[in-house]
């Protein structure tokens, strides 16, 4: 949840930044359009790998198995998904310039059926079947699936292999739209 609610909330900073007028004097500098986008959305990493990394050390004393190396690794999942998600919604605050509303109506019409859909909260087994159709074309069910399984200690999974092929194709895709839209901005 923290990997999506999150990151999701970066281009409402932007549109702050917006608002305000700082965006357009980070516009004026020679900085490369698309390294303004790269790094806000890299900077999604660190919340997230800590934040993780605190909630799973909470669990613990309540008889939270911690597996370090399969925590670490389901950390830099999180941290690969973040990166696209933030970028993502860096590219819909952008196209949403001075709407806030539309911004806002997009993120959360997206969020929470990504968030239902995942399986994270409720089991899609018992779910209809066109719920189980459409959680296949979620990634954030592939990245829940994956860190159940890596924080159950184990790697030889496939389950593992797919979240890391969701999040890799989640942070690619976004920085590429995110970087198109950040080019386009006047």
């Amino acid at each position: 949840m923290i990997s999506l609610f999150g990151t999701s909330m970066s281009g409402s900073n932007l549109l702050y930044e917006m608002m305000t007028g700082s965006y357009e004097r980070v516009l004026a500098t020679p900085l490369d359009r698309s390294a303004i986008l790269v790094g806000r959305s890299l900077k999604e990493f660190a919340p997230l790998v800590v934040q993780g990394l605190l909630i799973a050390l909470v669990c613990v004393p309540f008889g939270f198995t911690l597996y370090p190396l399969h925590l670490l690794v389901g950390l830099l999942l999180l941290g690969l998904f973040g990166i696209g998600v933030g970028a993502l919604s860096i590219a819909l605050a952008l196209a949403a310039k001075n709407r806030e509303w539309l911004f806002w109506g997009v993120q959360q019409s997206l969020l929470f059926p990504l968030l239902i859909l995942s399986g994270m909260m409720l089991p899609l087994e018992a779910g209809p079947a066109w719920m189980r159709t459409a959680a296949l074309f979620n990634p954030l069910t592939y990245i829940v699936d994956a860190e159940r399984a890596l924080l159950a200690g184990t790697f030889a999974s496939t389950d593992v292999l797919w979240g890391f092929v969701a999040a890799a194709v989640t942070c690619v895709v976004g920085l590429w739209v995110g970087i198109r839209r950040t080019r386009k901005t006047v």
